[in-house]
């Protein structure tokens, strides 16, 4: 297929999709693929959930748009829903994670207007990503995608991540400071996990400093690290989180939730969307929560993720070039010694199955959260297999280890 009307924005693979199912995905040849990547933490409940697909036809036949003008039912239920999962006071509904962070960045703003801090400045992460918008860009800690994008817009400072030091030194030198911006997991970063001692010191840090503690989870949100949010791990309560990617199940829909100060900022004609909590999408995202909440997805997903970083951190850790195996639930990375993403196309050719490499040397691994035991066991088997012909060719060995790994 030609893709020469097409901006080349993506590195796309080789392959295109015709229809899936579960875990798994076929091309046009009818050729099957094993997928742990799940559109990037997207389709949490697999491609094509008949029940996802039935409230998706039903509603398209009542009503998709009638604009933020009118009350729209499923977003008032959505809204509720996830203000209870989450402890949090209010939501804003938009399309994508990148649009849920701008409306938290706003509320950033708003905080400063109301403490009448004139330049106000937002603390970031390195190695941090918030979306592709020119806020969000400058928001996020990877230079690489600032490229071709200056002058980045100011007001933010960045520190190392999870390192609490780093962030009261920056409370002592910035006074201007009104919020903080985190991800519990950094996945676009190298799926680097935050302690919980870190979290809960940005919250104690956050209350002394009348700053907003705004938790990112746009790629950990919805059940992928085996907590509905990633935050809950460690027992605190943020003022703004954000949400996109799982929440639709692969149709768009972005969120914002806000609670404690930053509950009120928002204010008829702070901000808006035109497509953003319209009723189709608010619908598709009550029955994810519905499914989720009935078929125990999230025990499921903490059970899972922990048997697959064992598995992987048994087999791999030793093996020459694996630098670390970590994650956290079904958010699994192994870190490499030296650039992989030739191993995309290598999971794609030889072992039918789809895989992610974030910063150069990170093989991400993101399967469906309902995956069963076996199709789990296969993804651990397949990469285990590509690991082992990498670290062969990187380092000339010998042998085969994916034969001994204890997949149950």
């Amino acid at each position: 297929m030609s893709h020469s009307h097409l901006m080349p924005a993506y590195a796309r693979q080789a392959v295109t999709f015709s229809h899936g199912e579960g875990a798994w995905l076929w091309d046009e040849q009818g050729k099957r693929y094993l997928d742990a990547v799940a559109g990037i933490a997207v389709t949490n409940l697999g491609h094509s959930h008949p029940a996802i697909t039935a409230a998706i036809s039903e509603q398209a036949g009542q009503l998709l748009h009638c604009s933020n003008l009118y009350g729209i039912r499923w977003q008032e239920r959505l809204g509720e829903r996830l203000c209870q999962l989450a402890g949090m006071d209010s939501v804003f509904f938009c399309n994508s994670g990148s649009e849920a962070n701008e409306t938290a960045l706003k509320l950033a703003r708003l905080h400063a207007t109301r403490k009448q801090v004139r330049a106000p400045q937002i603390l970031v992460m390195e190695n941090s990503f918030h979306g592709r918008t020119l806020a969000t860009l400058a928001a996020t800690g990877n230079p690489a995608v600032h490229h071709g994008f200056f002058p980045l817009m100011p007001g933010f400072i960045r520190v190392p991540y999870d390192d609490i030091r780093a962030v009261q030194a920056a409370a002592q030198e910035h006074p201007g400071i009104v919020a903080v911006l985190v991800e519990p997991v950094q996945g676009e970063g190298g799926v680097r996990v935050a302690g919980s001692d870190y979290l809960q010191a940005l919250r104690t840090l956050a209350d002394q400093q009348d700053w907003l503690l705004m938790i990112d989870e746009v790629q950990t949100g919805m059940g992928r690290t085996g907590r509905w949010f990633g935050f809950q791990h460690a027992g605190i309560q943020p003022d703004v989180i954000t949400l996109a990617k799982g929440l639709g199940n692969g149709f768009p829909i972005g969120a914002c939730l806000a609670s404690g100060k930053a509950h009120g900022l928002m204010m008829p004609g702070h901000h808006g969307s035109t497509f953003g909590g319209n009723p189709l999408a608010c619908r598709v995202g009550c029955k994810v929560v519905e499914l989720m909440e009935q078929d125990c997805i999230i025990p499921q997903a903490e059970h899972s993720g922990q048997w697959l970083l064992d598995t992987l951190q048994e087999v791999l850790a030793e093996l020459p070039g694996v630098v670390a195996v970590r994650g956290h639930g079904l958010l699994v990375g192994i870190e490499l010694d030296r650039p992989c993403k030739e191993l995309v196309a290598r999971a794609l050719d030889d072992e039918q199955l789809l895989i992610s490499v974030t910063r150069d040397k990170v093989i991400r691994l993101l399967p469906a959260l309902n995956c069963t035991a076996t199709e789990l066991d296969e993804i651990a088997l397949r990469v285990i297999r590509l690991v082992q012909g990498w670290s062969q060719r990187q380092y000339g060995l010998i042998g085969s280890i994916a034969e001994d790994a204890c997949l149950a």
